[in-house]
């Protein structure tokens, strides 16, 4: 998969997307300075929501719409919360152009058909499919058929709901598909993460796999590398004090800097598979164990455990002669400390 200049999945870095969601809080200049700010912790993308109130729901406050159960939002209706959270459609070219002036890839997630087609105009490199969108059939189809990736969260799917949205998009002749692990708690306790189900995802449904991230910290983003996680995504916000809907659980610059630092080291200590000793291990077997001579001995001597140890440093013969040249005898005299080799010994045949 390629998004924007970046290769993704296979032995390529993993692609970090900052989700601006609602930390801009209702100001376009804190959002244009979100974007520079994701740019200097070394994020590769920055990822928009595109919608408005009226297009994920309607203005009515009986109890179906009405937020309760534990969240941030309680008290709220669903109405009320979009209208803080949404980013205004004429704030989009400006803010992809400050994303492409930053070299930050820029995309977002479509709630409807308008806003994938409001996107089209923008040529968004990909798209993204909300934890709560993944049951919007309609709206996968009509946006995997614009043939750009496309990256789906699974937050409140069954295995039934990811292989429907899956199928949804092959259907329609788009392969190039993204899965995120993703636990829709907002913030997630670590608890709930499962991230043993990122390498599932990735053998179950054929597919490249990656992890959105909501809990605190960024501990759950290194241990997903770990498993196979290709993209990370986490939200992102200029400064905590900035209030907002999502300020409790987004990371601030100096946090999402160590994220992204944590996530590179791991790729580091990851590595590959090999054997192969780079040169400074190399130089180091100089402190592993050898064979040696441990006391003086005269020619015709017996090599025997009482003169011949396997000891460090590693500049005699391997250890796994030792049995072998029991019994042996000294062909000259060596001094007490003198690495092994075969010349110093003669066999003895039976």
């Amino acid at each position: 998969m390629k998004i924007g200049n970046k290769n993704i999945g296979g032995n390529n870095p993993c692609f970090i997307i900052a989700e601006l969601s609602a930390n801009h809080n209702g100001s376009l200049e804190v959002a244009i300075e979100t974007i520079r700010a994701a740019k200097r912790t070394g994020a590769d993308a920055i990822k928009l929501q595109t919608y408005t109130p009226d297009t994920l729901t309607i203005n009515c406050d009986n109890e179906h719409f009405k937020i309760e159960g534990g969240t941030l939002w309680d008290g709220k209706t669903l109405y009320q919360l979009y209208g803080e959270a949404y980013t205004p459609w004429e704030w989009h070219k400006e803010l992809f152009k400050v994303a492409e002036e930053e070299g930050l890839i820029c995309f977002s997630s479509p709630f409807d058909n308008t806003a994938v087609d409001y996107l089209e105009a923008l040529n968004v490199p990909a798209y993204k499919i909300a934890s709560f969108e993944i049951q919007d059939i309609p709206l996968i189809e009509y946006t995997a058929s614009k043939g750009k990736p496309i990256i789906i969260s699974t937050g409140i799917a069954t295995e039934e709901d990811i292989q429907l949205a899956v199928d949804t998009c092959r259907d329609v002749g788009n392969n190039e598909i993204m899965l995120l692990k993703c636990t829709s708690s907002y913030p997630a306790p670590l608890e709930l993460a499962n991230l043993n189900t990122i390498p599932d995802i990735k053998k179950r449904f054929n597919v490249e796999v990656g992890f959105s991230d909501h809990t605190y910290g960024s501990l759950a983003p290194a241990v997903a590398i770990t498993l196979g996680a290709k993209v990370i995504e986490k939200h992102f916000i200029l400064d905590k004090s900035i209030g907002g809907p999502d300020a409790d659980f987004s990371l601030d610059e100096k946090e999402f800097t160590e994220m992204v630092m944590a996530v590179r080291n791991t790729e580091k200590m990851l590595g590959e598979v090999s054997y192969e000793l780079s040169e400074k291990v190399k130089k180091n077997k100089k402190f592993a164990r050898s064979l040696f001579v441990i006391k003086d001995v005269k020619k015709g001597d017996v090599v025997s455990s009482e003169n011949v140890r396997s000891i460090r440093p590693g500049y005699g013969m391997h250890p796994k002669y030792f049995k072998d040249i029991l019994g042996n005898t000294f062909s000259q005299n060596i001094e007490k400390g003198t690495p092994l080799n075969p010349n110093h010994y003669s066999i003895v045949h039976e």
